[in-house]
């Protein structure tokens, strides 16, 4: 098996320093470099090299204003993406609302639920996921992962089944109180690869990864973590 690949960090997650910059667009949009070097107790020099990676990276954007003596000066302000940063807190709500469906005490309504959730999350992947085969989809799943900063790769066995190896659990919070997020991950994956998948191993079971193998029929394909509706009671 192959090693897996360096990722990097995600380039829209703005540094500590880059962050104060975020803060104070948040609170006055339209700031010039002099007045947040100024707010911020640093060089403009140090002001404009944070400004040009949040640029870079689609959280700020640059106008020209002008002046009425000198040349047009240049306020900045958050783009749509600058805004949401510091937004996405929904940890709280997943796991209230997972405790819910938990609380359900019919096994076959546990299981529709569990089944409900993997397609609904499918569908928010399902139309950039690619390729003509189950090893070009799950290579094409893994990017896009790789892009919400999930650490994976995939590779294929001796046999030529991919296999998705995970190295950070995408809802470990969840997981952790729950086997059932487990079950939803691996219908997900099933669903957008367009073959059987099976949890072939599993972080709490003790292993160092998370390995879903794509097109290998079994009896119990939800593999040694548990199976569909498990869990969630």
């Amino acid at each position: 098996m192959t090693s897996p690949p360096f990722q990097p960090a995600d380039p829209r997650e703005p540094r500590s320093g880059d962050a104060a910059v975020i803060d104070l667009l948040r609170l006055r949009d339209g700031l010039g470099v002099g007045d947040l070097a100024e707010s911020l107790g640093v060089t403009a020099t140090a002001v404009r090299q944070r400004l040009e990676r949040l640029m870079r990276s689609g959280l700020v954007e640059r106008s020209t204003v002008s002046r009425p003596r000198g040349r047009p000066a240049h306020a900045y302000r958050l783009t749509d993406s600058g805004r949401k940063v510091g937004g996405d807190n929904f940890r709280d709500l997943a796991l209230v609302l997972w405790r819910e469906i938990r609380g359900i005490r019919d096994p076959s309504i546990r299981s529709g639920l569990v089944t409900r959730i993997a397609s609904a999350l499918a569908a928010t992947y399902r139309r950039r996921v690619a390729g003509s085969d189950p090893v070009e989809r799950l290579k094409s799943m893994a990017t896009l992962l790789q892009e919400r900063s999930i650490s994976c790769h995939v590779e294929q066995l001796d046999g030529g089944l991919p296999v998705l190896t995970s190295h950070a659990c995408p809802y470990p919070d969840l997981a952790e109180e729950d086997r059932g997020i487990c079950s939803a991950e691996r219908l997900m994956l099933q669903e957008l690869v367009g073959t059987d998948v099976r949890l072939a191993d599993c972080r709490l079971d003790g292993g160092s990864v998370c390995r879903f193998v794509a097109g290998e029929r079994t009896a119990a394909s939800a593999g040694t973590c548990t199976t569909d509706g498990e869990g969630v009671e």
